[in-house]
């Protein structure tokens, strides 16, 4: 059984108004397309990292990227949500925060942490 995510024909149906109309070429099939975003932000990939089965990893970052610049995410997001009986705030958080391998090195070094920037102090320390 595979953990890929598909959205649905209902769920395209609902999504489809949103979609900005095709001029010149024709889009690649946007099932496989928005299936392929959903899967990376939900999963906090890298776009390199998303299964071939969503097509090539660039095509879902064009796609994600110009969507995004022009709104379109968004209005859906809004359209779906004014669908509902009781309207609501729909939040969505696709950040992804990663520690350099260096930041476990920023502990205090030996002989303790200084209070002047590192610079010694010249009294002599009372015991």
């Amino acid at each position: 059984m595979s953990n890929l995510f598909w959205l649905t024909d209902a769920q395209m149906d609902r999504l489809r108004p949103f979609f900005p109309k095709s001029h010149g070429k024709p889009r690649v099939d946007d099932r496989r397309v928005l299936s392929g975003i959903i899967f990376i932000n939900r999963n906090g990939l890298r776009w390199c990292d998303a299964p071939a089965e969503y097509g090539p990893a660039k095509t879902l970052y064009n796609r994600w990227k110009r969507w995004g610049d022009k709104g379109i995410f968004a209005r859906m997001m809004h359209g779906l949500a004014s669908e509902a009986a009781v309207p609501k705030t729909v939040m969505i958080d696709a950040t992804y925060l990663k520690a350099h391998r260096t930041a476990s090195s920023l502990r205090a070094k030996k002989g303790g942490p200084t209070t002047n920037g590192g610079a010694r102090s010249a009294e002599p320390k009372v015991a």
